[in-house]
């Protein structure tokens, strides 16, 4: 079982930072991406940002220049650095890895969602 838990959300102010982090735990060979969405409605959730294990990365355009995805591979960890923060940033954050098991089999597993709350 691949299990993710996410910290790093809360309370900010227009203007400041918050770093989400996405910690990948169990039985992992590889991860191939880590990807944050935020919720739209129901279960519709739209992609902010994602990273390959090639180094490869992928932005919504609203986000571009203020957020910075990146990952510790070693620690089977994932990050979202968010400044610049913006009121309409704010939403439920949920963190998504996809790659393979021990034994090959792969997962695409997600995280419970963190709070974001961008406000004065």
């Amino acid at each position: 079982q691949v299990q993710l838990e996410e910290s790093g959300g809360g309370l900010v102010q227009p203007g400041g930072s918050l770093r989400l982090v996405c910690r990948v735990s169990g039985r992992i060979l590889n991860t191939v991406s880590v990807a944050w969405y935020r919720q739209i409605s129901g279960n519709q959730r739209d992609l902010v940002a994602e990273i390959f294990s090639t180094g490869a990365t992928n932005y919504k355009d609203s986000v571009k220049g203020r957020f910075t995805v990146s990952s510790d591979n070693a620690k089977n960890t994932g990050y979202l650095q968010m400044n610049n923060l913006k009121p309409e940033d704010t939403d439920v954050y949920y963190c998504n890895a996809r790659g393979q098991r021990l034994g090959g089999l792969w997962f695409d597993s997600w995280g419970q969602g963190t709070q974001v709350t961008v406000s004065s």
